[in-house]
């Protein structure tokens, strides 16, 4: 049998025609998997004369998607062994880690959790082989027959979710093959793949937990049980990050909101809706008057607009095409009836607004504009709904009511390039200014089967914050594909302080809605011309920024943001009144200071605030109240005594001035 001669990681060479990916890289442990003419493909697939191979490492993105697809499988053959009569639905790699949802005859619990992962541990152990078999519809249906989920997906090929395509999609049916010790398949799935060579290739791996879930993520389907885990390439990375989901869990903006009395959600409104109290009120207050601040230093002209509208208004800016599915549905209003209950006047549908765009159209729109009013920048915290699915609800970072710091700039083309370059300077600085210090841009571009508009002005767009995001210096990542049907956009991606990316404001590019709303304006010639409109919501939303930043901080903000800066404490009863008159003295320099009267003991005083992460304690006793000072008790433990009181208010008045963390 001759030789034939292919390309591995970019180097020529010959292998005999059976040799397979999986001998290629026998000496490479950390490959996995590999592609074959540009194809993400098994490590045991055949070769052909002239294939280009590229091993993937399994710790490269793709190689722990793939890593986390083999997981999830090994779990769902777990539970089949455990519980006999479980049917499968699909199981994906997700960010960080993988879930499979099932339909158990009783819903799992944690003692089910144990059992599973123990099971999954044996599976591993044996080595088994991944092998792919290729079918047809009708064989997979008959062979099938046992499991309507997988039967379902059949019938969608290459028509689902990415998460259902990773299951079946693409042109091939195809299904995989556990296969034992002795050759024999012990357990099979429908399923796209790739998956690793064998079972042995799962370095560390661990279950989370389960959860209700619907079918597909339609509430219109059966109620499943899903159980999320990780698989990383090392034990010490699925410590580490083990260790990440546990400071993750202490930083929890919910559990903080609460612990700190900043916000709840109660019953009574409805899911995803919060109200803040007095403490989170504080803190809202100065992120927005802040944010107002510099807005208005840069040039910005606040407007208002109310939280509902006409239909028409979102079929003119084509949201009722494109963003239907995420708006409330709507009221019918405005309806007159006969005595006899019959119509007189058909009412009108209202609609909450989801976005504030189209009525920043209409003020633009309001009356004629000059090029010499450009570029115009409307800005609004305004108020928007969307009716996320419940699933999704998560804290004020992901609500159904929420309010955008939301602008909308109308300039000439000849100024889009200079604004767009000025406008994420802004934002990044803005950014910096709240404690966020590392970021990079992701340019999401065209969707061309959800998107409209001429593809020339899609082009000029996108290069135009291409331009833009490249003069800042930063990471550029592009998301294909991921732009809103209006135009292209840019986004700040944010780390946080334990390494958590959010992201964080967006920036779009849109020739659409002037030309949906006919907006013009009188160029210099004379002429009457379209603007460029370009969005910005800075914070995403007031709510979800304050969470961020909540966890960011892990709830010890800054002074400048803290709702109580200073508490005074005395050592005993006797000096409160001395205290007292300090914390008004703080007061009128604009301090936020409360004094300390209860009855409990000064140490329980100190713990108190300490849990309430307040920034400055300022403590006094008898040879403070003779010297006129007070001591400094830093919220980490630190202390500095002897303070004269002018002292004391100008330190924390400069720290809260220069918005410097202590």
């Amino acid at each position: 049998m001759s030789e034939i001669s292919i390309t591995v990681d970019g180097v020529v060479r010959t292998i005999e025609p059976d040799q397979r990916p999986t001998q290629i890289y026998a000496d490479r442990k950390e490959i996995v998997v590999c592609k074959i003419n540009g194809v993400l493909r098994d490590l045991w697939s055949d070769l052909t004369a002239g294939d280009v191979i590229e091993g993937i490492s399994i710790s490269s993105p793709e190689g722990l998607s793939v890593l986390r697809h083999s997981t999830a499988h090994v779990m769902a053959q777990a539970v089949q062994q455990i519980f006999t009569q479980t049917r499968l639905g699909i199981g994906p790699p997700i960010t960080d880690g993988f879930y499979y949802d099932f339909d158990p005859q009783e819903p799992f619990n944690p003692d089910n959790l144990v059992k599973i992962e123990s099971a999954m541990r044996k599976i591993i152990k044996d080595g088994q082989r991944f092998k792919r078999r290729v079918t047809t519809e009708a064989e997979a249906l008959k062979e099938l027959a046992h499991e309507p989920y997988k039967c379902e997906l059949i019938g969608i090929k290459g028509g689902g979710t990415d998460e259902t395509n990773v299951e079946v999609g693409g042109a091939e049916l195809t299904i995989y093959d556990n296969l034992g010790r002795d050759g024999q398949s012990v357990w099979s799935d429908l399923c796209r793949g790739p998956h690793l060579p064998s079972t042995k290739h799962i370095p560390a791996f661990t279950l989370m937990r389960s959860a209700a879930a619907y079918w597909r993520g339609s509430e219109k389907n059966p109620m499943l049980q899903r159980i999320y885990g990780t698989a990383w390439p090392s034990q010490e990375e699925l410590d580490a990050h083990l260790e990440l989901l546990a400071e993750a869990e202490k930083r929890d903006h919910r559990r903080l909101g609460q612990e700190l009395d900043l916000f709840s959600f109660p019953e009574e409104i409805g899911s995803g809706l919060a109200v803040f109290h007095p403490k989170g009120g504080i803190i809202r207050r100065a992120m927005e008057d802040y944010s107002r601040k510099r807005h208005e230093d840069e040039g910005y002209d606040f407007v208002y607009s109310p939280h509902l509208t006409k239909a028409a208004l979102f079929q003119k800016s084509g949201h009722l095409d494109w963003y239907s599915e995420g708006m409330y549905p709507p009221m019918i209003m405005d309806e007159e009836l006969h005595a006899d209950g019959t119509i007189k006047r058909a009412g009108q549908q209202y609609y909450m607004k989801p976005m504030n765009c189209p009525f920043h159209n209409l003020i633009f729109q309001s009356r004629q504009r000059s090029y010499r009013e450009l570029p115009l920048r409307l800005f609004e915290f305004g108020t928007v709904y969307r009716y996320e699915k419940s699933g999704v609800l998560h804290g004020i970072t992901r609500a159904r009511g929420f309010t955008q710091d939301d602008a909308h700039i109308y300039c000439t083309k000849e100024q889009m390039a200079g604004e767009l370059d000025s406008l994420l300077t802004f934002v990044l600085n803005l950014l910096r200014d709240y404690g966020l210090e590392d970021f990079y841009l992701e340019l999401s571009t065209r969707n061309p089967e959800k998107s409209v508009g001429e593809e020339s002005d899609w082009i000029e767009a996108t290069e135009a914050l291409r331009k833009a995001a490249l003069a800042q210096n930063l990471e550029l990542v592009l998301d294909e594909g991921g732009a809103a049907f209006y135009g292209p956009k840019i986004s700040v991606q944010a780390k946080d302080a334990i390494g958590r990316t959010w992201q964080m404001s967006t920036i779009q590019v849109d020739f659409q809605l002037p030309q949906r709303f006919e907006l013009e304006f009188a160029a210099a010639d004379g002429s009457r011309q379209r603007p460029v409109m370009i969005h910005r919501a800075l914070f995403g939303s007031i709510e979800r920024f304050f969470g961020v930043l909540t966890e960011h901080y892990s709830g010890a903000f800054p002074p400048w943001l803290a709702p109580v800066q200073v508490m005074a404490i005395p050592v005993a009863d006797t000096f409160a009144d001395y205290l007292s008159g300090v914390v008004k003295q703080m007061k009128s320099a604009g301090i936020r200071a409360e004094l300390d009267a209860s009855d409990d003991r000064m140490q329980k005083k100190v713990r108190n605030a300490q849990m309430q992460k307040i920034p400055y304690m300022i403590i006094a006793g008898e040879e403070d109240m003779k010297a006129g000072a007070i001591s400094f008790r830093y919220r980490n433990g630190d202390q500095k005594n002897g303070i004269p009181i002018g002292d004391a208010i100008a330190e924390i008045a400069a720290t809260v001035s220069e918005r410097r963390q202590v």
